[in-house]
């Protein structure tokens, strides 16, 4: 069979799915390749973003077409004989890089996310070492792997391992906060650039400061940590934003949007986030005279 694949969100950061899809397929003796001109079998299609714009492109010629990812609004998931696969790194040569989940779901109940809904609560997935595949450098996914006892014997083992890593989605400050032993553990880590957690309401302050005290007792320095902020209303955002810059941690504004309703954020919420993405202006200019 003839296979294509369409990472309908773009080449910046690779589609695990379409990896794990293309593995499976080559095992089997099948072509895979991006979608061009020509006959294909079956095309798969994957969304991660709801706003990342559907493919327009035409369909002559693709065969059967499936269709999976959040950004379709699906909770469908791979068969059980490909999600269990290591992804075919080939198809995205720029990236050096292992990726991968160690545990999926999420115990917390977050309004604007989608996991809880999708992946249900958390649970172990897999071994570091079953897709690292000799990487000495992996992004991990998770999102909460503090949660889960898997999660902390999976990140003794990367010590172990020596490997550098990225939790991209972000650890839980709460937990951090009220474990001294899990804030020992992560300054144990090699860090591929920054140690991410998230302060997407004013609650989470508290724990934000807490946790920074207990990773700078084991000598975590704040300028390594980069913090998410969900922007709904601005003067909310703004005292969050304020106090990680007082800290010297690195916040990254992201504009809400309610996934059901795709609506866009708003000039405002856009507005902010722009000052406070911009570092040299967001250095230097406050936000009061940010035009």
């Amino acid at each position: 069979m003839n296979i294509g694949l369409v990472d309908i969100d773009g080449h910046n950061f690779p589609n695990l799915a379409l990896m794990k899809i293309s593995a499976y397929h080559k095992s089997i003796g099948d072509n895979v390749s991006w979608v061009d001109i020509g006959n294909y079998d079956r095309t798969y299609m994957s969304k991660v973003f709801t706003f990342s714009p559907d493919y327009s492109k035409g369909f002559a010629n693709y065969g059967e077409i499936i269709k999976g990812g959040t950004g379709f609004k699906m909770t469908n998931t791979l068969p059980s004989e490909i999600d269990k696969l290591c992804p075919d790194y080939s198809i995205y040569p720029k990236f050096t890089a292992a990726y991968g989940f160690l545990t999926r779901g999420c115990p917390n109940k977050c309004s604007w996310c989608v996991v809880p809904n999708k992946e249900g609560n958390i649970q172990p997935y897999a071994d570091i070492e079953e897709f690292l595949q000799g990487r000495k450098e992996a992004v991990l996914m998770d999102n909460n792997v503090l949660a889960h006892e898997h999660g902390l014997q999976q990140i003794e083992k990367i010590i172990k391992l020596g490997i550098k890593i990225d939790f991209n989605q972000g650890l839980d400050a709460r937990i951090i906060a009220k474990d001294k032993g899990i804030a020992e553990l992560l300054s144990k880590v090699k860090w591929s650039r920054y140690l991410r957690m998230a302060c997407d309401t004013k609650s989470q302050i508290p724990y934000i400061d807490k946790a920074l005290a207990n990773l700078n007792d084991y000598g975590f320095k704040n300028y390594r940590v980069f913090v998410y902020v969900l922007v709904k209303e601005i003067p909310d955002a703004l005292d969050r934003v304020m106090f990680l810059k007082e800290k010297g941690c690195c916040p990254f504004a992201q504009p809400y949007r309610d996934f059901e309703t795709n609506k866009e954020p708003n000039y405002e919420q856009k507005r902010f986030s722009r000052w406070v993405n911009h570092k040299a202006i967001f250095k230097t200019v406050q936000f009061s005279e940010y035009r």
